[in-house]
């Protein structure tokens, strides 16, 4: 494997740092992974967690690549009635790590979690297709349709036909979790020393800020399938740092985290970079309750003023392209807006219009983005187009990744980095983040138009009329209202030796599902 010898630091240093104690098994493969905020599937949310709880929990379904399309994981197999409001689950005989039988009731109590108000869960709007959804989690209604008849059958009622249903069960936040460890443990049931889960691994050892050290699960269902007897998941947020540690052997496998900016153009003509299309975007939140902010032209003055072709050319320049609206180009059944989002003369006309002419008289603002080297570089970028366009200053807050999410969720920044990975192939995903009360608007924005367009898109069984009312959504969240500034559409950018690893295959999501990783070299194959 080539080597960038000029940037690497001391092995035996970093061999201290990350190194097992004496008396611990060296792991069978390590990847790159940002601290979770929390691994418990009803709370989680963002990349990072939803890695981990994919590989400590195991859905009703599982996505089979490449295409990712639904396949049987704890669900042996599923059916619709006619009218596709009713879907049944037949659940295979299986075990939580601790022994405990895992039945359907399990299903019905997590997902009834995921709904509660009081879970606050970021994910509760994968679950309002079920009937009842909204009003339960809004706290007005106790009426839900799941519905366990038996240990191995889950009913699930809609109120409309969700085609993806299935698509959707695989998701991390619908993963079951354990209730008699919940119930027992409360909050802290996450911890090492408590978590029982249901997947190929199990959590062994969680040291903060370090890594997350997998075993895999003797009890799992299909436990011969899986070739890695130990695992970990390493953090780090410094580019460089981690590029070393995977130049160093210290790390199998990294995503964007692990490629230094400097290094893109070289590491690009490597056999071990691995890129491809991911469903994701990359934009800007805006806090619409803190003035400037709260003025729609000056939203749309930033959004107008932002160069997202200037940054994907020269300082991200693996494969993202311009994001000209929220939702990824690809998407089955939708028309994106296309929106022509850099135009600096109408920028400078919507500034003036919002009584900061040529900038002058504007506040101060700052722009928030966690620890990253590219959220770095992109926020400077952004500083100097904003400057250069519109005569205004912005100043930059970087943050840990743990503190960011606190930050933003309590919507105490003013502009903050945002992206979103699509649960499903499907623009609604994209969109019903930024309804009312959603725990990933963080925006402050609340629309009751807006609310009621997502609603009807739900409803409607008419795929011309359902792909209208989203685009309107989009619409509304990109150019009208403007509460979001999109920036790119991501690109996977992996590195990996696949002479010496299988199963590492970018797809869509960016995923990395341990049932499927093994070694090349020996071709184990348990």
């Amino acid at each position: 494997m080539p080597s960038m010898h000029r940037i690497l630091v001391p092995i035996l240093a970093l061999l201290a740092a990350v190194g097992c104690s004496a008396d611990e098994r060296p792991a069978d493969f390590r990847f790159l992974n940002t601290e979770p905020e929390t691994i418990d599937p009803g709370r989680v949310g963002g990349q990072a967690g939803g890695r981990i709880v994919a590989n400590l929990f195991e859905g009703l379904t599982v996505r089979v690549p490449p295409s990712l399309a639904p396949g049987p994981g704890i669900a042996t197999d599923w059916w619709t009635s006619d009218d596709g409001l009713t879907w049944t689950f037949r659940l295979r005989r299986s075990t939580w790590s601790d022994g405990t039988p895992l039945t359907a009731r399990d299903f019905v109590w997590s997902w009834r979690r995921v709904l509660d108000p009081r879970t606050a869960s970021k994910s509760a709007q994968l679950l309002f297709p079920v009937r009842g959804a909204r009003k339960f989690n809004a706290g007005v209604s106790d009426d839900l349709g799941l519905f366990a008849p038996d240990d191995t059958t889950l009913v699930v009622e809609l109120e409309t036909p969700t085609p993806y249903l299935a698509d959707l069960a695989a998701a991390p936040p619908l993963a079951p979790s354990p209730r008699h460890v919940v119930e027992k443990v409360g909050e802290t049931w996450t911890r090492p020393e408590w978590i029982v889960s249901n997947g190929p691994y199990v959590l062994d050892d969680w040291r903060l800020q370090d890594r997350m050290r997998l075993q895999r699960n003797p009890r799992y269902w299909n436990v011969e399938a899986i070739a890695l007897d130990v695992v970990e998941a390493v953090a780090g947020d410094f580019a460089n740092a981690n590029f070393n540690r995977y130049e160093s052997g210290l790390i199998d496998w990294v995503d964007s985290g692990g490629v230094p900016p400097a290094l893109v153009d070289a590491l690009k003509r490597r056999p071990d970079w691995h890129s491809g299309p991911f469903l994701a975007t990359y934009f800007l939140r805006c806090n619409v309750e803190r003035p400037p902010l709260d003025d729609e032209r000056v939203r749309r003055a930033l959004s107008y003023a932002l160069d997202a072709e200037a940054i994907t050319t020269h300082v991200t320049r693996a494969g993202q392209v311009p994001a000209r609206g929220l939702v990824p180009p690809g998407v089955p059944g939708h028309d994106g807006i296309d929106a022509p989002l850099f135009d600096v003369e109408r920028a400078h006309s919507l500034l003036a219009a919002a009584g900061y002419p040529g900038g002058e008289g504007f506040p101060s603002l700052t722009l928030l983005f966690n620890t990253s080297e590219w959220h770095r570089q992109i926020a400077e970028v952004l500083q100097q187009q904003w400057r250069e366009h519109l005569g205004i200053e912005i100043e930059l807050l970087n943050q840990e990744w743990k503190v960011f999410t606190t930050t933003v969720r309590a919507r105490d920044y003013d502009l903050a980095r945002g992206s979103w990975i699509g649960d499903v192939l499907d623009a609604q995903n994209f969109l019903e983040i930024f309804t009312t009360g959603n725990g990933n608007n963080r925006t402050g924005w609340s629309s009751a138009r807006y609310d009621a367009l997502i609603a009807s898109a739900s409803r409607t069984r008419d795929p011309e009329r359902r792909a209208a009312l989203l685009r309107e959504c989009e619409r509304m969240v990109v150019l009208d209202d403007a509460i979001i500034l999109p920036v790119y559409v991501y690109s996977v950018t992996n590195l990996y030796d696949d002479t010496q690893w299988a199963g590492l295959e970018p797809d869509l999501l960016n995923s990395l599902d341990l049932r499927r990783v093994r070694p090349v070299r020996t071709g184990v194959s348990r």
